[in-house]
């Protein structure tokens, strides 16, 4: 298969689609890679690292598109990059279509095959190429948290563990899946007073015998929400609904009524955010102020760490790249219910229930797009 990777266009994004080792092993197995020049120098691969790895170095994104069966990248392609796409390309990378409406019509009428990361699920129900930027991001939200909270941000003027005498901040996560379980693990790991909220018990369960008494453990009921928000220091939006928009468990209200100078960190806001109140951001520009409560809600907040991200995603993907590359598009998908899972756009049909409905569109299963593949 003839495989191209596109440089990065999205703000302060450095990510890469493919590092040099995959590339390797791809090429050892007689695949053709596509590199565009200068795609892996912000995470320290260079055009000659690609090179002796067996790619070819392309010129430009226009390049890659023009040529490659199949796209990999690492966030969702940007306008001028859907205009390239065609009907008879495979694209392989993270899309989270549900509030983004824009993309989702440029990608059905380019009638290319795309393949979310995001709804890729394995045998145990989770999202196995979701998880490492999950994990990033995580952690991630509790370092970018403490810097809100820092006066000269617009926050309360808080350390986040305190100091002997100074009782430490109070960070209320909401839902415990592996945003959460990350972001609990730095909070805890600062000092913080730490609670986690989330609707499934086992999972609290689980949370609880790890941390005993470290953290506090809440089932998420509206009231709960409510009452727990009001009181925090810094918010973690960690919540997933896989493939759907987030549910905005934040209102307008809460924010009015929160501490002056608290903050937000909505790590949902690639699916819309889970503050009625959040608009996606860049690491250029990350936070803004909404009734004196910081937001942060940069909506590749992983790309700021891109070379510990890149490796982390490579490991996930890399399976699963070599599959379709190995077997062809239709097959892999045929013969992978989980990769199947990830379909999200086919020939010009929605093919993720949640997206459809997110955006009050048709769906097609994606079993039944097989035949058009």
């Amino acid at each position: 298969m003839l495989i191209g990777v596109p440089k990065e266009i999205k703000n302060h994004e450095y990510r890469v689609g493919l590092t040099p080792a995959v590339v390797s092993e791809l090429t050892q197995r007689n695949h053709q890679v596509l590199v565009e020049t200068k795609a892996g120098d912000g995470v320290g691969f260079s055009d000659d690292d690609y090179i002796h790895a067996g790619a070819t170095i392309v010129a430009d994104a226009a390049g890659i598109f023009a040529q490659a069966e199949m796209i990999v990248k690492v966030k969702e392609p940007q306008a001028i990059e859907r205009k390239m796409l065609r009907a008879d390309q495979t694209l392989f990378t993270y899309l989270h279509l549900a509030p983004d409406v824009p993309q989702t019509n440029d990608l059905i009428e380019s009638g290319a095959t795309c393949i979310a990361y995001e709804t890729v699920t394995d045998s145990f129900g989770r999202l196995p190429l979701l998880a490492p930027m999950s994990e990033v991001a995580g952690r991630m939200s509790i370092q970018a948290g403490a810097h809100c909270l820092e006066k000269y941000c617009g926050g309360r003027g808080l350390l986040l563990g305190g100091v002997p005498g100074v009782e430490p901040a109070k960070v209320v996560v909401l839902g415990g899946g592996v945003v959460g379980q990350n972001a609990i693990a730095m909070a805890v790991g600062l000092g913080a007073d730490v609670i986690v909220l989330d609707k499934n018990v086992d999972v609290l369960r689980r949370l609880d015998q790890h941390y005993g008494n470290r953290i506090k453990t809440v089932f998420s009921t509206a009231h709960a929400i409510t009452d727990h928000i009001l009181e925090a220091d810094l918010v973690i939006g960690g919540v997933l609904i896989p493939g759907a928009a987030a549910p905005k468990l934040i209102t307008r209200e809460h924010i009015k009524q929160m501490k002056p100078g608290a903050a937000i960190v909505d790590v949902a806001i690639d699916q819309g955010g889970c503050a009625e109140t959040s608009v996606a951001t860049t690491h250029q520009d990350p936070t803004f102020i909404v009734d004196d409560v910081v937001h942060y809600c940069v909506a590749n907040m992983p790309g700021a760490v891109a070379r510990t991200s890149t490796l982390a995603l490579n490991n996930a993907t890399f399976s699963y790249v070599l599959a379709i590359a190995e077997k062809g598009t239709k097959r892999a998908l045929e013969e992978d219910e989980h990769l199947l899972n990830g379909l999200n756009v086919a020939k010009g049909k929605i093919t993720c229930k949640s997206v459809a409905e997110a955006q009050n569109l048709s769906y097609t299963p994606a079993r039944d797009m097989l035949l058009e593949i």
